[in-house]
């Protein structure tokens, strides 16, 4: 297991300890716990390839990303989006084992030691990361346009750096394409903070005393 103490409440004697996990965050009518956030972080940091780090801000950090993930899986579920399925979520979980553990299984499991986890928390939270990437992307990038205009203008202005990006072939005919999709994923991003902004306007979010000293 991951050498960090959580922030727990402890009760009782020693011989029979009750341990309660601490709420940190009420979104609406859920609640977001501090081992949520803990366990944020450490598979973020998994992921990542990051040291562990639980200082107050990365905790802070944490917890602003599932309030956004509390908001978007009420979207999704309220939606009836379909989610991912497991099979992709493997296949991403292989991709991820053969890239950073060159296949190894046992390797593999001993790094998520180290971090705290397990396999089945990893497959969980590829599972839940495919499902937002694709709401996001089904819901935001609806109305998107970016004009040949807009291409040739992001060419023409960062013309310096692509030609130092792109050595063999620095062409706007070859980097068009590549442009447009940069752009795209720019304005779906943009789309989905102005969205998940509004969410948070329209919720109740509160922060719980002393939480994060």
């Amino acid at each position: 297991m991951r050498r960090i103490t959580l922030f727990l409440c402890l009760a009782g004697s020693l011989n029979s300890a009750v341990v309660v996990d601490r709420i940190a965050v009420i979104v609406n009518k859920s609640a977001i716990k501090m081992s949520d956030i803990y366990r944020d972080l450490r598979v973020t940091e998994f992921l990542n390839g990051e040291r562990p780090n639980v200082t107050i801000e990365a905790r802070r950090k944490a917890a602003e990303r599932l309030i956004d993930q509390n908001l978007l899986r009420t979207e999704i579920t309220n939606a009836g989006f379909k989610w991912a399925s497991t099979g992709e979520a493997d296949a991403l979980l292989a991709k991820i084992r053969q890239d950073r553990f060159g296949g190894s299984a046992d390797r593999m499991r001993s790094a998520l030691r180290q971090y705290g986890l397990d396999q089945e928390e990893l497959r969980s939270q590829l599972l839940w990361q495919l499902t937002v990437l694709r709401y996001i992307d089904q819901r935001f990038r609806n109305g998107v346009l970016v004009t040949d205009e807009d291409v040739r203008a992001y060419y023409d202005q960062r013309l310096t750096d692509l030609k130092r990006e792109n050595p063999k072939d620095s062409s706007f005919e070859a980097l068009a394409p590549k442009i447009r999709e940069s752009l795209e994923g720019e304005r779906v991003n943009q789309n989905f903070v102005e969205s998940m902004e509004q969410s948070r306007r329209r919720s109740r979010i509160e922060f719980m005393e002393g939480a994060f000293e």
